[in-house]
């Protein structure tokens, strides 16, 4: 009986990045994920899970020893390569931005399992800015005023930076920002 209840008191150590993972649009992202035991295995299953905020995890791919089983509609976007518990999204998109569960179940004298959440934040890269004048010939009189618009079409976490001369540009008298 001793024996037995060490079995199931084995504890499993599950080890994840802490802090949120960025990936770029469209291109390939790994999320790694370490596994230890101090138990004997008979079978070890790892499950990985997707979780948008109000919304239900979806089953995304899942392995029993060496043999992967995975989500049909998914398949051709996520990788496992047991007895590795890490994912490879490929490619990434920005409907992937959410949380990513990886559970591992041991068994063995019993079973032992974990459990670990990794976020993954998706940033799309900031295509080219277009600057718009008026009035558009740029030409003003010494009173008059000019204004300039930058926008991009395509960008996370777009942030601009007025400069002239190289020199970066302050609200003042001469210029408003908004």
């Amino acid at each position: 009986f001793f024996h037995f209840y060490a079995g199931i008191c084995s504890a499993l150590k599950l080890t994840v990045p802490s802090h949120t993972i960025h990936g770029i649009e469209g291109q390939p992202l790994h999320l790694t994920v370490d596994y230890n035991f101090n138990a004997t295995a008979s079978e070890i299953q790892i499950i990985w899970l997707f979780e948008k905020s109000q919304s239900n995890p979806k089953y995304l791919l899942g392995s029993v020893n060496q043999r992967v089983v995975p989500d049909l509609e998914y398949q051709h976007k996520f990788t496992l390569i047991p007895p590795n518990a890490s994912l490879r999204i490929n490619p990434l998109h920005i409907s992937d931005e959410g949380n990513y569960i990886v559970k591992v179940n041991v068994r063995g004298n019993g079973t032992i399992a974990a459990s670990q959440k990794i976020q993954v934040a998706v940033d799309v890269p900031v295509t080219k800015p277009t600057v718009h004048t008026e009035p558009s010939s740029g030409v003003v009189e010494y009173v008059g005023n000019i204004t300039l618009k930058c926008t991009v079409d395509r960008g996370t976490r777009v942030a601009y930076q007025w400069m002239k001369n190289g020199k970066r540009l302050h609200a003042g008298p001469n210029y408003i920002f908004s």
